[in-house]
């Protein structure tokens, strides 16, 4: 859809601005850096948003060509009071997806909120309740995120097999922070790796329901061997640099369970950029060692619905 966000309440700020019956003032949003994602997000908070607030896609991004910015596709809209936050993917079409999630922009959320003991967020899109703890020496500069789910709670298997047979490649279908495809690298062609995983996940989106042109599932091949485990993921509009956040809770997830095809990592599973430290609890999934930083303030412009 073409609306980013409506907000109905906030607290309330200085008068806005009306012109011909729409009222117009500048919000004051966060750029936040997550180490390993493809690009920064923009946290917007939403206690700073007047009532009757609306964003309009095409809006946001005329807004944000005139910074440093304009390719910025990851938005998250955070609540500091209830500690929720939804995230917002900008497809390349133009569009907007609300039905993803993405634990870098939640970390983005906790970073930019700036507050210093443990947070634990709630996640409103999929569901999860993340918490954030900041770690010590000689990881003090870095956080540990604990998915409160256990691996092998109801829906984790979102076909309640452990391996599905998709084009005639064994995969597994995980949801857990985000709807995953794991694939075995051993079935992939390397010349054509990404068009093979392009194809198996239109079909695993028709299987679980989503659009094939939608950011979900995501998908990712891993590769066992004897320096451990590898993966490389595609994102929204090629190969992601790293993994996704939600990508390595649900590796992790899947590690935990018997007979899917990611074994359970035997320590930092690699990655192109380097590594991600991933851990799996009876009760929780944790993702180690995660970093974030604030870039930049803008303020951008925001329109306001007259109410009277």
């Amino acid at each position: 859809g073409s609306v980013l966000c409506r907000i109905p309440s906030a607290v309330a700020p200085a008068a806005p601005r009306a012109v011909a019956g729409v009222a117009s003032r500048t919000v004051v949003v966060t750029v936040v850096r997550a180490h390993d994602a493809p690009g920064p997000t923009l946290v917007v908070r939403l206690d700073r948003l007047p009532p009757g607030a609306l964003a309009l896609g095409a809006e946001l991004r005329a807004a944000l060509a005139a910074t440093p910015y304009p390719g910025l596709n990851k938005i998250a809209l955070f609540d500091p009071l209830a500690l929720r936050y939804r995230f917002v993917q900008a497809l390349p079409d133009g569009s907007f997806d609300f039905r993803a999630g993405c634990g870098h922009s939640l970390l983005a959320c906790v970073v930019a909120d700036g507050r210093p003991g443990p947070v634990t967020v709630r996640a409103v899109t999929t569901g999860d309740t993340v918490l954030c703890e900041r770690e010590r020496a000689p990881h003090d500069d870095a956080y540990t995120l604990s998915f409160l789910r256990a691996p092998d709670a109801p829906g984790t298997l979102p076909t309640g097999r452990p391996v599905d047979v998709l084009l005639g490649v064994p995969v597994s279908l995980v949801r857990y922070g985000n709807p995953y495809v794991f694939v075995d690298a051993r079935h992939l062609d390397p010349r054509a790796a990404e068009r093979q995983l392009l194809a198996l996940r239109a079909e695993a989106a028709r299987r679980l329901g989503h659009s094939p042109g939608s950011a979900l599932p995501k998908i990712a091949a891993v590769a066992d061997g004897p320096g451990g485990l590898s993966v490389r993921a595609l994102t929204v509009g090629g190969w992601h640099p790293g993994l996704a956040l939600t990508g390595a809770a649900a590796l992790a997830a899947a590690g935990a369970l018997d007979g899917t095809v990611v074994p359970a990592p035997r320590g930092p599973v690699r990655t192109p950029a380097g590594t991600v430290t991933v851990s799996a609890a009876p009760d929780r999934v944790r993702v180690h060692h995660k970093r974030a930083e604030v870039l930049e303030s803008l303020e951008l412009p925001w329109r306001v619905h007259a109410t009277a």
